[in-house]
C-alpha cells in the first residue's frame, strides 16, 4: 500500500507540514484522555516514533481499544508541527492492519537483555534490536565499499567444504544419511552419502578465498561461518559472520596497514551515518561510546612484538587470573590491559609462536614464530586475526603433520604452493563482534537476529 516511511517525515517535515499524508507502523504506545488518545507508531525506519493525535469525538470509543500495543495500523491524517515531538499526525481515518491481543509481550518500554533473547523472533521490535540491526546493516554496506572501492573482487567461497580450515576438528557434519552401524567403518558409512565422502560446515572462506587471490590478485569473502564449538561464553556463537580478504604479493606489514585502513574507514562510516542509533547505545549501554570509537578512527594503531608484550604484562604488577608466559595464548585481560591501560588505542600484537596459531602461517627465519597479527581494541580484546601465508611447501607439509593434519585432505592447497605461489596475506574479522564494539554490547547473542549456540535453536 502507499504509504511515506517515518524517517522520511522526520527528514523532510516540512515538504509536508499541512499536507495529508499516511503511514503504517506498529503502535508502540497508546495514551488515552477524555477527548483526545496518543498513539505512538513505528515503522522501524528510525528510531524516532511519530506521535497520531486522535481527536475522539470524530471517531467511535473503540479507539482506545483497536490501537493496542504491538498492532499493525495504517494511518491517514494531516501533518502539523509539534513543540515536543517535531511533528505529529492529526488523525483522519485509520485501518487496523493487524490485531495484537492483551498478551502481547512487549508491553513494558524496557526488558532485560536476558528477557529478549527467549522471544527472538519478538525481540528485533524493541529499539535496542532495532538499532542494533541499523548498525549492522551500515556495518556491512560499509565493508562492500571499502573493499569495492579498493579495486577487491567479492568471491563467494563454498558453505559446504570438505576440509577444516583450522584444523581444530570443531566442525559440523552435513549429511543426508541416518545413522546406522552397520559400516566396517567411516569411510564405507560416508562412500553413499550424498557428497561420496565427509562434509562439513565451513569454518572459514580462507582457503578457498586464497586461491582465488592467486588469479585475481585482491579478493574478499563475507558470509556466514560456523564452529561446532561447545562454548557458552558471552563471545562465542556457532554461526558467526566473518569478513575475509585475500591480497596478493602482501607481507605482513602490507597485511597491516590495510587492517588498519579497513577498520578506520568501517568504524567512520558508522559513526557518520548511524549517529542517532550510537547516541542511544551511549545513552543505555556504554557512556562514552562515541568518542571511543572517535579516537579508533583518529589514532595511529600501535604495532607490538608478541614477546615484548609478555614482557610488559610480567612486569606490570597486575594480578592476572591467567599466567602470562611466552609460548601462551594472549588472554582477554592481557589483550584489554595492553589497549586500555598501556596505550589506551588500537594493537597489533605481532610474531605469536608458531605453536598457538594455525598451520597455514608463514614461519619466521627464527623457527619459533610465525608471521601473525592480532588487531587488539580497547572494551574487547581481539577484533582481527591476520597473516602472512605460508608459500614453502616443505614447510607448510611439515606445519601440518606437526599439527596432526591429514595432508592427503589438503591437495589442492598445497597445489597452490607448487604452481606460481606468490607472497600473499590475509585477515578475518568477526563482523558480530565488531557490531557488538560499535553499539557497546556485552553478549554476542544480542548482535544476531537468531542467535545460534550449544542447546539454543529457536
Amino acid at each position: 500500500m502507499k504509504h511515506i516511511d517515518v524517517k522520511r517525515i522526520f527528514d523532510n517535515y516540512a515538504d509536508y507540514l499541512d499536507k495529508e499524508v499516511t503511514v503504517c507502523g506498529w503502535v508502540r504506545t497508546a495514551r488515552d484522555s477524555k477527548n483526545v488518545a496518543f498513539v505512538e507508531l513505528n515503522d522501524g525506519t528510525c528510531l524516532k516514533n511519530l506521535q497520531i493525535v486522535v481527536d475522539k469525538e470524530r471517531f467511535d470509543d473503540k479507539i482506545p481499544v483497536v490501537f493496542s500495543v504491538g498492532a499493525g495500523v495504517a494511518a491517514v491524517g494531516v501533518l502539523k508541527k509539534s513543540p515536543n515531538n517535531v511533528c505529529e499526525l492529526h488523525l483522519t481515518s485509520y485501518k487496523i492492519l493487524g490485531e495484537c491481543p492483551a498478551d502481547y509481550p512487549l508491553q513494558k518500554k524496557r526488558h532485560s537483555l536476558e528477557f529478549l533473547r527467549t522471544m527472538p523472533h519478538l525481540r528485533v521490535r524493541t529499539n535496542t534490536m532495532l538499532n542494533v540491526q541499523r548498525v549492522r546493516s551500515t556495518l556491512s554496506y560499509a565493508t562492500h565499499v571499502y573493499f569495492q572501492s579498493n579495486g577487491y573482487t567479492y568471491v563467494h567461497t563454498p558453505i559446504i567444504t570438505g576440509s577444516d580450515c583450522e584444523g581444530a576438528g570443531e566442525v559440523f557434519n552435513v549429511t543426508t544419511k541416518h545413522w546406522d552401524d552397520v559400516a566396517k567403518s567411516e569411510e564405507e558409512y560416508y562412500q553413499d552419502d550424498f557428497f561420496g565422502k565427509k562434509a562439513f560446515l565451513t569454518v572459514s572462506g580462507q582457503l578457498e578465498g586464497e586461491s582465488a587471490a592467486m588469479a585475481l590478485g585482491k579478493i574478499y569473502t563475507f558470509g556466514p561461518t560456523f564452529r561446532a564449538e561447545n562454548s557458552n561464553t558471552s563471545r562465542h556463537v556457532a554461526e558467526f559472520w566473518q569478513v575475509e580478504p585475500e591480497v596478493a604479493f602482501a607481507e605482513l606489514p602490507d597485511i597491516i596497514e590495510i587492517v588498519e585502513s579497513f577498520v578506520k574507514y568501517i568504524v567512520g562510516f558508522v559513526l557518520q551515518h548511524c549517529r542517532a542509533e550510537l547516541e542511544f547505545f551511549e545513552k543505555f549501554y556504554e557512556p562514552g561510546l562515541v568518542a571511543k570509537l572517535t579516537n579508533v578512527v583518529e589514532s595511529d594503531f600501535v604495532v607490538l612484538d608478541y614477546s615484548d608484550a609478555v614482557k610488559q604484562l610480567q612486569s606490570s604488577g597486575e594480578n592476572f587470573v591467567y599466567k602470562v608466559e611466552w609460548g601462551a595464548e594472549l588472554q582477554s585481560e592481557h589483550e584489554r590491559y595492553l589497549t586500555e591501560k598501556v596505550y589506551k588505542k588500537p594493537v597489533f600484537v605481532t610474531n605469536y609462536p608458531k605453536d598457538v596459531k594455525a598451520f597455514y602461517m608463514k614461519q619466521n627465519p627464527d623457527g619459533k614464530t610465525v608471521a601473525a597479527t592480532d588487531l587488539l581494541v580497547p572494551g574487547i580484546g581481539e577484533i582481527v586475526g591476520c597473516s602472512e601465508r605460508e608459500t614453502d611447501y616443505d614447510k607448510l607439509v611439515n606445519a601440518m603433520r606437526a599439527k596432526g593434519i591429514t595432508v592427503e585432505g589438503y591437495k589442492q592447497y598445497l597445489d597452490l604452493r607448487r604452481y606460481g605461489s606468490v607472497p600473499h596475506s590475509g585477515f578475518g574479522m568477526g563482523l558480530d563482534r565488531m557490531v557488538m564494539y560499535l553499539t557497546g554490547m556485552s553478549n554476542i547473542r544480542d548482535v544476531l537476529l537468531y542467535p545460534r549456540a550449544p542447546k539454543e535453536l529457536k
